[in-house]
């Protein structure tokens, strides 16, 4: 059976998350019903991230298995076309090696986390960001995260539900940006590593956005790091916010393609 990666975008905020659940929407369980369209069995799609509830992608990456050789361009024009209306594109597909694996062949996640400081609600942007009414300190907020770049115990940054075996990650880069846009000041989090324990990002740039706001300090936030306690940790965001915006790979499946 031959194999395709799948590059996919998604708005998260109609689903219940990534991952297949009986009775919910996700973008799994959207994919595989428009696999079964083309291919009428049971299709099992593995991805390299589950996204929770309400986070979206960009670079979401997943592979399928086909009983058909199917030209990857054809292929990616008919999911598309049986995923509608559903929020979910296919942007690119190619043929992969039978060993290769979304998420275990995967070195690198990218994420992007977007914060809108003002006092306005939301229209355009509603589902998309996080808004914050009250200004925040951006040089403050990315000093104390690079307090947390780095291999550490990562214990108070992770959902008491995550079951990764251990807390231990490398934290390679969680930059923090503010530009200026129609809409109000958006602070952008810029947070990369090779694999993330389960709310860890949100549970970063909650706690960042205190720090922003003058709550707390980077001596706070060293603290929290060294505590091991979820109890340490500050408030986690809201999802909507947040964007799986790539994955990397020893060799990028679709660059033939782009």
């Amino acid at each position: 059976m031959p194999r395709y990666a799948l590059l996919v975008e998604y708005d998260g905020g109609p689903f219940s998350g990534w991952q297949r659940q009986a009775g919910l929407p996700s973008v799994q369980g959207a994919i595989e019903a428009a696999l079964a369209k083309l291919e009428p069995r049971a299709h099992t799609i593995a991805a390299a991230g589950r996204t929770d509830a309400g986070v979206h992608a960009r670079g979401q990456v997943a592979h399928c298995d086909m009983e058909k050789d199917w030209d990857p361009f054809r292929l990616s024009e008919a999911l598309n076309y049986h995923l509608k209306p559903a929020p979910v594109a296919i942007r690119a597909c190619a043929v992969t090696a039978q060993d290769w694996h979304a998420r275990f062949s995967a070195m690198e996640r990218r994420y992007l986390f977007r914060i809108l400081s003002r006092r306005a609600p939301l229209t355009l942007e509603a589902g998309q960001v996080w808004r914050v009414s009250h200004d925040l300190d951006v040089e403050a907020m990315h000093e104390a995260a690079q307090r947390l770049v780095g291999q550490h115990d990562f214990t108070t940054f992770r959902s008491t539900m995550c079951q990764a075996k251990s807390p231990i990650k490398t934290l390679d880069r969680l930059d923090i940006r503010a530009i200026s846009t129609p809409a109000g000041t958006e602070i952008q989090f810029d947070v990369r590593a090779r694999s993330f324990l389960h709310n860890q990002v949100r549970s970063f740039v909650g706690t960042l956005e205190r720090v922003g706001a003058g709550a707390w300090t980077a001596d706070d936030v060293s603290a929290a790091l060294e505590a091991r306690q979820r109890a340490a940790c500050g408030p986690v965001c809201p999802p909507e916010g947040l964007y799986l915006m790539g994955v990397g790979y020893p060799n990028n499946p679709f660059a033939a393609g782009q």
